[in-house]
């Protein structure tokens, strides 16, 4: 998909040296960027539920109760 930003004079002058010290286009380096953003995204929605269960009962004592119950 195409789409069309604006991009300040400073940071395309930057973006224009890495891309040729990497000897690839503009365009791989902002979809590169853009993954990375996005896996980034990603990793913070496990690190929210990281410890959602910390109030909750105990593995094995869970599965004690139950089989008391058979």
């Amino acid at each position: 998909m195409r789409t069309l930003i604006d991009v300040p004079d400073d940071q395309m002058t930057v973006l224009t040296a890495i891309a040729r010290r990497e000897k690839t286009s503009r365009a791989a380096l902002v979809r590169r960027a853009i993954a990375d953003l996005l896996a980034r995204y990603r990793t913070d929605r496990f690190d929210e539920a990281f410890g959602l269960w910390k109030d909750a009962e105990d593995g094995l004592a869970y599965q004690e109760r139950l089989r008391r119950e058979w």
